[in-house]
């Protein structure tokens, strides 16, 4: 195995209730390399994870970990129990090979990096504080491959940037699921599409994956195509009948009988299951929805969240409001539909407004109820949608939930399944104000494309609160961005359009900056002596050091011979395939050498400026 792998999956295949989850996984991580993991909810990206940590069997297949590798993993809902401050629960995955004090200092370190108290309960955590409570603890366990599952959710975009300049600079391997667009393409460099069992890999950031998703996706159907002509022709001279035909003919009965099989794996290759969500518009609101004049609210201890605040909404508007968490966007809502009145100024709310209200919290869910009483909590078998009755089990197929769910308790749900729960029951209401708190949290790519289009057909007013940059500039034609001191101010166009503006928006520069050296910042432990500066290289970096000076040198030389072989004038004539895969490992070589020169660079400095120092 190669020094730069950090893990491998060879022909990993696993079986759950009689369905396959994998079928033949095949996977390679790389130091340097940030894969983002792609796949449709329920593919299995969550199980691969586990696999990839060594907590959950397979049924075939092999796992290979480089000698001392050490694995963390974020998760979305991670369990606080038995422990009372945020310090005792990140110390327990910091290495054992420091002495306390160490180890207590690093977590300290990373919790502070991520704008943790270290002393802070572990009770009554905001979402925002338990996912950066568990970055923490991931990034305190300084390991060797870092795997995040929907890292950004409830952070807002300040922390998500942080997060993207962590990842920049993390020498190992990292592995992330996630729904975030923009967070995606900022850090990836591969690709991994996990699709009906088998794992798919682009040697490129995300930004390349639709283009190339819809390339593999067009093969499949011509595939289709192709044997289904191929099926036509068979099953008519089945048609003409077999049974008066010789005993050589029953061999190629069975062969159509092969074809029927492979055309039901061929279909689902082809098959997309999305969510079909719609929303009506309801009675023509007038031209004026909202407008505040003036408008200043406060809260004791916090100050003024917003003040002097001159906004005018108007029918057909979409408006998206940004900022970081607990700047005032929740309180600048609920001024505008009149649920909080403002301390100064005053609201004007428009005539024949009816409005749809998804708040983030999912507090409108009763976790002990079964999706179908949360849908026809009066009885029944039937919810009303838009003022006309539908069938319980039917409107819930509209978002992918199947009749196994529907007896569930909704508490059950994961995450992303209580979110499309929410979104069914705020779509089902005819509106003509749409009010979206926090809508993207937890939905996969497919339903965040669907949740887009529908909006792009939506005849009324949006207001939408959201961190999620490229959900933003698909959907929203104004923005309105808090600038400090309770001051706002909205600017047309999407989030990539503010930022061109130079909008000085609060909180764009990162909210903690983390304690450690711009070159590697996962593998500096804290110290805890503040007085004491390091003179020279841990010895994890020196180990890495002279494994970079000793892997560029091969990696040069295997792309010389990559590129030698692909200068062949004839070689994409005789060998077509040859020379697809020949050009693909010219590409991650040369990406493997790019991010192994850059680490090697960071190392080499840090290791002067601390001589330097000396």
């Amino acid at each position: 195995m190669s020094r730069d792998i950090v893990i491998q999956l060879k022909d990993i295949a696993l079986t759950r209730g009689g369905a396959p989850v994998f079928t033949g996984v095949d996977l390679t991580l790389r130091r340097g390399e940030r894969a983002a993991l792609v796949g449709a909810n329920g593919a299995g990206k969550s199980t691969l994870m586990a696999v990839l940590a060594g907590t959950l069997e397979t049924d075939r297949g092999e796992r290979v970990v480089a000698t001392g590798t050490h694995a963390a993993t974020q998760t979305q809902e991670p369990d606080f129990s038995g422990t009372a401050s945020l310090l005792d629960w990140v110390v327990q995955d910091v290495p054992h090979d420091r002495d306390e004090p160490a180890r207590l200092a690093a977590a300290a370190a990373e919790l502070d990096s991520f704008g943790l108290a270290a002393d802070r309960p572990v009770t009554a955590l905001s979402g925002g504080e338990a996912r950066r409570a568990a970055l923490a603890r991931a990034f305190a366990a300084d390991p060797d491959l870092l795997m995040l599952d929907e890292p950004t959710n409830h952070l807002d975009i300040a922390a998500i940037e942080e997060l993207e300049r962590r990842l920049k600079q993390f020498s190992g391997a990292v592995l992330v699921v996630s729904h975030d667009r923009a967070f995606l393409s900022a850090i990836s460099t591969t690709c991994l599409w996990l699709r009906h069992g088998v794992v798919r890999r682009l040697d490129a950031p995300f930004a390349k994956f639709d283009a190339w998703a819809e390339s593999i996706e067009e093969q499949d159907r011509k595939a289709l195509e192709k044997l289904d002509k191929t099926l036509e022709d068979e099953t008519r001279w089945l048609a003409r009948g077999v049974t008066a035909r010789r005993t050589r003919n029953e061999g190629r009965l069975r062969r159509l009988m092969a074809m029927r099989e492979a055309r039901k794996g061929q279909a689902a290759l082809v098959r997309k299951d999305s969510a079909a969500l719609q929303a009506e518009t309801g009675a023509i609101s007038g031209k004026l929805v909202f407008e505040a004049k003036g408008v200043s609210k406060g809260f004791s201890g916090r100050g003024d969240l917003i003040k002097g605040l001159d906004l005018r909404v108007m029918r057909g508007d979409r408006l998206g409001i940004v900022g970081p968490n607990g700047v005032g966007k929740s309180t600048l809502i609920k001024m505008l539909v009149g649920d909080l009145a403002p301390d100064s100024g005053t609201m004007r709310i428009g005539k024949n407004l009816t409005i749809a209200y998804l708040d983030q919290s999912r507090a409108a869910l009763d976790p002990a109820a079964s999706l179908w009483e949360t849908f026809a909590p009066a009885g029944g078998d039937q919810i009303m949608v838009r003022d006309r009755p539908r069938h319980v089990a039917a409107y819930a197929k509209d978002f992918l939930f199947d009749s196994r769910h529907l007896r569930q308790p909704v508490g059950s749900f994961s995450g992303g399944e209580r979110n499309r729960v929410l979104l069914a029951l705020t779509l089902a209401k005819p509106s003509n104000v749409l009010v979206l708190d926090e809508p993207t949290n937890d939905l996969d790519m497919e339903t965040l494309d669907v949740l887009e289009d529908m909006l792009a057909d939506y005849d009324g007013t949006v207001l939408l609160v959201s961190h999620d940059r490229a959900f933003l500039d698909g959907v929203v034609t104004a923005t309105l961005a808090p600038c400090g001191d309770g001051r706002w101010i909205e600017t047309p166009g999407g989030w990539s359009d503010l930022v061109r503006q130079g909008v000085p928006m609060l909180g764009r520069k990162p909210v903690a900056k983390a304690k450690t050296t711009p070159s590697a910042p996962h593998n500096q432990s804290a110290d805890p002596s503040p007085n004491k500066t390091a003179k020279k290289l841990s010895y994890k970096d020196e180990r890495r050091l002279a494994e970079l000076e000793a892997l560029m040198p091969e990696l040069e030389r295997e792309i010389a011979r990559l590129e030698a072989e692909l200068a062949d004038p004839g070689l994409y004539t005789r060998d077509p395939a040859r020379f697809e895969r020949t050009s693909a490992q010219a590409v991650a070589a040369r990406s493997r050498l790019e991010a192994g020169e850059e680490e090697w660079l960071g190392l080499v400095e840090l290791k002067e400026s601390l001589a330097a120092g000396a």
